[in-house]
């Protein structure tokens, strides 16, 4: 008698294969996470002298002739350069900043620094939220204690906390792309909340690499620590207290409520 595929015996199915699965899966979670920081070291050893104060200034001649006989592609070159700066965390962020300022004024450029800048960090926030963000949020939300507290405080203000971590000048800008996608915050808030958060930085430095051309000529280098003059650094700070006033509101109808 011929047996059949349906005449014969089940046979045991092999939990090694659903085991690999979801270990391939695990590894290729981490991929872009691992990507970004491989770039990173590498770019922080062989890029530092590329994107720096001294090569903008050798070449400017020949980036201001290139954006006149080109501008709409030199516009479109340099954000796609400046996002993937951002994106895997090169070394060069401010000099990108300044050749936007230098190549295209304040405005347009501080426009093209901001959505770049946004974008590369949307990248970064993309990839640690695939790698841990999700899973970490959902442990976090399920957790108790002192955890869930935190998450929960994080979740009522996050637009508070958001801005905040964007506008103190003190919060590295990789962290405030990491902290957000590993809490759960959604990608359409990060986004807007990095694009106004970074405004008043960029139009700083905008404005400084707006001035280069005379920095240059004086060959002298440019006074980065601008940021930090009162006639800067207050309004900036005016706005870290208005981002913050939220979350004190908060906290005190709390304290009033217990």
């Amino acid at each position: 008698m011929v047996m059949t595929n349906d005449s014969l015996p089940p046979q045991p199915r092999s939990a090694a294969a659903p085991a690999k699965a979801d270990s391939k899966s695990g590894l290729m979670r981490y991929l872009p996470m691992a990507v970004i920081a491989t770039a990173a070291v590498l770019g922080g050893i062989y890029l530092r002298d590329v994107f720096s104060f001294e090569a903008l200034a050798s070449n400017r001649q020949m980036l201001i002739e290139f954006r006149d006989a080109n501008y709409l592609l030199s516009a479109v070159v340099f954000i796609a350069l400046y996002v993937g700066i951002v994106a895997f965390s090169l070394p060069g962020a401010l000099i990108a900043t300044l050749t936007g300022g230098f190549l295209f004024g304040v405005f347009p450029g501080a426009l093209f620094n901001v959505t770049a800048a946004t974008l590369g960090a949307s990248a970064i926030f993309l990839a640690a939220r695939w790698g841990l963000g999700e899973r970490l949020a959902a442990k976090m939300d399920a957790g108790h204690g002192a955890v869930k507290k935190i998450k929960e405080g994080i979740d009522e203000n996050q637009w508070s906390m958001l801005f905040l971590i964007r506008l103190v000048p003190a919060v590295p800008f990789f962290v405030a792309n990491l902290v957000p996608a590993l809490v759960g915050v959604p990608l359409n808030r990060f986004m807007i909340s990095t694009f106004l958060g970074i405004i008043p930085g960029g139009l700083v430095f905008t404005s400084v690499g707006a001035g280069l051309g005379e920095v240059f000529a004086r060959g002298e280098t440019p006074d980065l620590a601008v940021i930090f003059e009162p006639a800067i650094l207050l309004p900036i700070l005016g706005l870290c207290a208005l981002a913050a006033l939220p979350i004190v509101i908060k906290a005190l109808r709390g304290q009033k409520g217990l």
